[in-house]
């Protein structure tokens, strides 16, 4: 197989945003949070909607709402102490009946599953610049958020400012989330960050193994899915997201041997 310059530019993309999201995704499940990326995916949508009638990139639109989306969350959490999930759904049901007012018809799957056909260099290079900045991020209060999801009240007692670090913390799953649209759409995000995240857990013996553990098979199942991409007429997201599923059921036959 000769890789062409759009099919290489398509395996870094992914892998990049396959590997932060999968490093990011051991820290939503060990929140109990891994499910709320798919709300948060669908949050994009109005998002996605201007993008694609107004024709700039989907990930700028995802980014916009998003953000505005993840402020809306973070005050009212505040202000109702209601969990976060709880506060997500209220949002993004909002936003999503609002999206399909105003969403082309002939636009839906490229909103609901993504499309990497088209991508520049430039795209490119800002989804690596942004990946690796959002894993530095997550690197650097992975140990705060887990103390938090084990005892805000602990947290507060050791003098950690728990508003601060979970506003960082969501902003960081917005840009991951954003960045994932264009790989597999509003529909599948929950899947990026929560499957590489279960493969992880199955394999690993410490917190150390299990986070990084995410990124390798948040990675590979990119890979995996760009090569299907390429030889199969699948669409990148699907093949991205059954390869992640197989590496899964690989981790539970694995396991079951050690």
């Amino acid at each position: 197989m000769i890789l062409s310059e759009k099919l290489i530019l398509a395996l870094a993309m992914t892998t990049a945003i396959g590997a932060v999201a999968g490093y990011l995704g051991t820290l939503m499940l060990s929140k109990r949070m891994s499910l709320v990326g798919g709300p948060l995916g669908h949050l994009t949508l109005p998002g996605i909607t201007l993008a694609l009638i107004y024709g700039f990139d989907v990930s700028i639109g995802a980014f916009l709402v998003l953000i505005l989306a993840i402020i809306l969350i973070w005050v009212f959490e505040k202000r109702t102490k209601l969990p976060l999930e709880t506060l997500t759904a209220i949002v993004f049901s909002s936003s999503v009946a609002v999206a399909f007012l105003f969403l082309p018809h002939e636009e839906i799957e490229i909103a609901l599953i993504g499309d990497i056909s088209q991508l520049s260099l430039a795209t490119t290079l800002v989804s690596l610049l942004i990946s690796a900045a959002v894993f530095l991020l997550v690197n650097k209060i992975y140990k705060r958020i887990v103390f938090i999801a084990v005892s805000e009240d602990l947290a507060k007692s050791e003098e950690i400012d728990v508003d601060k670090y979970n506003l960082i913390y969501l902003f960081a799953v917005a840009l991951v989330i954003g960045l994932g649209i264009r790989i597999v759409g509003s529909l599948l995000t929950a899947a990026i960050v929560s499957i590489p995240a279960a493969t992880s857990k199955n394999l690993s013996v410490n917190m150390r193994q299990y986070a990084y553990g995410g990124a390798v098979a948040g990675g590979l199942a990119a890979i995996a899915g760009i090569v299907v991409y390429s030889l199969f007429p699948i669409p990148a997201g699907p093949a991205i997201i059954i390869s992640s599923a197989v590496l899964f059921l690989l981790s539970m036959i694995f396991r079951r041997k050690t």
